[in-house]
């Protein structure tokens, strides 16, 4: 099988893979209090065909797979899951991105799964904070995940944040400081156009020069370091090194030119961009007796149509009709 390239050179090796569209939180970024229509069972793949399609990504050169959701850990297979792309052939390197919920309960059989690594949400450290942005008080069980994770042998322990102006944003010193202290590795990322309702304004996002002010105004020397290849996160020495943090700046300093990651929905849908447009329905066929190189040739031609950039600066830029828990971070 050939590998999964587009027409700009740019191999792609990295597979988001959503579980589910389902989240136990609510933050105001991300979907409304009452949480959204859920994709019915029956039109979500099964673990069978989950691994199926995996397995056929690993043919074509995906060398890592990233967990996702929505929330992946309300899917109760999700260590079944992972100890299936750990057996394939390729045997691909199994992360998680998790909101750190039901982490303590789970860690240790994620791990005797396969499980590698893990990135945890944490937008805040401050309790009221987090109930006012998630609409739920649940940061004893986050940073409890946080622990469970450790203690579980994961490494590294990254932790994602999004700072929203005016609730937030005068929290990014301290996350820093919190994740020095406890041998994490924050990233920080820019809040991105894909919510549900369609209310995300620029003008409330806090940007990758304003994360970098507000640390350095803290005491914080933060210096560009090397090596960053088709990471999404841009990483920055702290104080000299070797302690780094991150800055996923998608809208301001986007960095499509070396982007490798496709992308698998929980129903079966085939993105080449976290922002495409459109999809390729992979479920129907497979579901209809689909080979092998059929699939393989879906996957492929979706990758091939792949547009060089985002297009967020684009005056006709458009929102994805799916938000970002219905299409997998």
């Amino acid at each position: 099988m050939t590998m999964l390239t587009d027409r700009f050179g740019r191999v792609h090796r990295d597979l988001r893979l959503s579980l589910t569209d389902r989240c136990s939180l609510r933050c105001r970024y991300c979907m409304p209090a009452q949480g959204l229509p859920w994709t019915p069972n029956e039109d979500l793949l099964t673990t069978g065909e989950l691994l199926q399609l995996v397995g056929i990504a690993t043919e074509l050169g995906v060398r890592e797979v990233r967990l996702t959701g929505g929330e992946p850990l309300l899917r109760p297979d999700a260590a079944e899951i992972v100890a299936g792309i750990v057996a394939l052939p390729q045997n691909p390197e199994v992360s998680l991105t998790t909101n750190g919920l039901k982490l303590a309960a789970v860690a240790d059989d994620l791990v005797a799964a396969g499980l590698q690594r893990v990135n945890i949400s944490l937008d805040t450290l401050d309790r009221t904070t987090f109930k006012e942005l998630t609409l739920r008080d649940r940061l004893p069980d986050v940073l409890a995940g946080v622990e469970a994770a450790r203690s579980a042998g994961l490494e590294p322990i990254k932790i994602n944040a999004v700072l929203i102006r005016g609730v937030n944003d005068h929290e990014a010193p301290t996350l820093l400081r919190w994740a020095l202290a406890n041998g994490l590795r924050l990233r920080f990322i820019e809040q991105m156009p894909l919510d549900p309702q369609h209310s995300w304004d620029r003008a409330t996002m806090i940007t990758r020069e304003e994360i970098l002010r507000s640390l350095a105004e803290a005491g914080f020397e933060v210096t560009p370091a090397t090596g960053r290849g088709s990471a999404p996160a841009e990483e920055f020495l702290v104080n000299g090194g070797p302690a780094r943090v991150g800055i996923v700046g998608s809208v301001t300093k986007p960095f499509c030119a070396a982007c490798d990651r496709v992308r698998l929905t929980a129903d079966g849908q085939w993105r080449s961009c976290l922002f495409a447009a459109g999809e390729r329905d992979l479920r129907t066929p497979l579901r209809a007796g689909a080979g092998k190189a059929e699939l393989a040739g879906l996957m492929s031609a979706e990758v091939k149509a792949k547009k060089p950039g985002h297009g967020l600066d684009d005056p006709g830029f458009l929102q994805p009709d799916r938000p970002m828990s219905a299409i997998g971070g």
